[in-house]
């Protein structure tokens, strides 16, 4: 069966950092210059929203905590609770603060490890779409103390994320070097080390950025292709493209697999207006089925 593809939420200006919860069974995301947080539930197809204080990078449920949200304002690890309904959620304390340096910053992306180690990555200032400083970004990651760690810098756009502990591996993406880094992943301590190009835009005849991504149990990596409407499939240890999915939106920003059986790919995209207008579906969130893979359960957040 051929991959369907169907809108199943309302626009937002720019959805980023899908997490599929697999208690609760329903799919949280970000609007990052709406400052909102989202929630999908695709039992009742209900789609609610609540504003927070500032531009919003991310939101990973806390482990132990119903209800609880690490989010990024800004350049804030915020504590966040909300019970899904509209307007409802409330910061609760700032765990620490990045880019102190860099004041007019802000996070882009964040997921837990498979250790519950929260990785996530800034951006120099927009100052308009699509527009911003560059090399002004970092990774970083925050343990369950609120020790933060540097694991990179000089970075123009933090996105990607995601693990096999298997091939002890970690994939990142700095969305204008157009490639995909892989690093060496030690699941014990949760340092990475050796970072090197496992797949380059270019040598595929690829155009936009790489944006957002997830894994599926086998190992292949499952790209946003922001300005290319589409997402691609990556062997990431043979540096393979294996297939690409068309969206009906050009900007497409993150995945992550989700559903009952982990066999839905929910795919996030942005309708900002770049010197042209992007009408809907545009700014929706999208699943697309049929794909015939899986993807590994998202791990919570732990903070003490």
């Amino acid at each position: 069966m051929a991959p369907q593809v169907s809108a199943v939420t309302d626009p937002v200006l720019l959805g980023e950092g899908p997490h599929w919860d697999d208690k609760e069974q329903v799919l949280y995301f970000v609007s990052i210059f709406d400052r909102s947080i989202h929630r999908y539930d695709p039992a009742s197809k209900q789609h609610t929203r609540s504003v927070l204080d500032d531009v919003v990078g991310f939101i990973v449920p806390i482990e132990g905590k119903r209800h609880h949200f690490v989010v990024g304002l800004k350049r804030r690890i915020a504590e966040v609770v909300w019970d899904g309904k509209d307007g409802t959620a409330k910061v609760v304390r700032t765990i620490t603060e990045v880019d102190k340096h860099n004041p007019d910053n802000r996070l882009n992306d964040g997921k837990a490890d498979p250790r519950g180690r929260l990785f996530a990555g800034t951006m120099g200032y927009e100052y308009e779409p699509g527009k911003f400083y560059h090399k002004k970004g970092a990774l970083y990651r925050i343990d369950p103390d609120g020790k933060v760690t540097t694991l990179a810098d000089n970075v123009d756009i933090s996105n990607g994320l995601c693990w096999d502990v298997k091939e002890k591996a970690f994939y990142y993406a700095d969305s204008f070097e157009y490639a995909i880094r892989r690093y060496d992943y030690d699941i014990e301590t949760g340092d990475i080390t050796k970072p090197r190009f496992v797949f380059d835009y270019k040598d595929h005849g690829l155009n936009g950025i790489v944006d957002g991504m997830t894994i599926d149990t086998d190992g292949n990596l499952w790209v946003a292709n922001f300005d290319g409407h589409q997402v691609i499939k990556i062997d990431p240890k043979k540096g393979k493209l294996l297939q690409k999915i068309r969206i009906p939106a050009l900007q497409v920003t993150s995945a992550t697999f989700g559903g009952p059986n982990l066999d839905v790919l929910y795919v996030t995209s942005a309708c900002m207006n770049r010197g042209e207008e992007q009408k809907p579906p545009c700014g929706s969130t999208f699943q697309i089925t049929g794909l015939g893979v899986k993807g590994h359960p998202n791990a919570e957040a732990k903070f003490n």
